[in-house]
């Protein structure tokens, strides 16, 4: 009985995390988030040793659905150009909802500044993950140079998600004309 009080203790904390953090910024209070998850503070603590680790354990609990939700799997067939665009027009239609604030784990990033923070620690993986699938893809695609097109596609997903994220801008097609501009440029078939 007492491990499914701390799980679902632990289900709540990581649930709250995840959403006061994407919505609000990592600078949340425990207060804030131990009274969104319904959870006392000693319980929290018990869990974890720090706000930090709640906010590394959220963005790891979250990374494979984030993953499938952007990048295709088995059941998206298709060239390796298509399984790039693909990314980019998920992350087109991402960008409409009204809750998008751009991708949490460059939000992570930009806000912590720290690269040994924890959370940045998983930001960081989720954003090399995000390079390496589309370096997979340029290389099989037949890129001139697959390292330096992945970095390219990298800061125009990043720069689209956050500019989308901070309302500045609507994506309407933009990442995926600009990506197609440096696929063709790129050689990608």
């Amino acid at each position: 009985m007492a491990m499914t009080d701390k799980a679902s203790t632990k289900d709540r904390l990581l649930d709250a995390a995840a959403e006061l953090f994407y919505r609000d910024g990592v600078s949340i209070g425990v207060e804030a988030l131990c009274r969104t998850a319904g959870v006392s503070k000693r319980s929290m603590y018990q869990l974890f040793a720090s706000k930090d680790e709640v906010l590394a354990a959220s963005l790891a609990r979250q990374l494979p659905a984030y993953e499938a939700q952007l990048a295709p799997g088995a059941q998206d067939a298709g060239t390796p150009r298509q399984r790039i665009l693909l990314v980019f027009e998920r992350l087109e239609k991402a960008s409409t909802e009204p809750a998008y604030h751009g991708c949490p784990y460059l939000a992570a990033l930009v806000e912590l500044k720290d690269p040994g923070h924890p959370a940045s620690v998983v930001a960081r993986g989720a954003k090399e993950w995000m390079r390496d699938f589309l370096r997979a893809r340029a290389q099989e695609g037949g890129a001139r140079d697959p390292e330096l097109l992945a970095r390219q596609l990298m800061l125009v997903f990043d720069g689209a998600s956050a500019r989308a994220g901070a309302q500045v801008e609507t994506l309407d097609g933009l990442a995926t004309a600009t990506v197609t501009a440096l696929l063709d440029a790129a050689g990608v078939e």
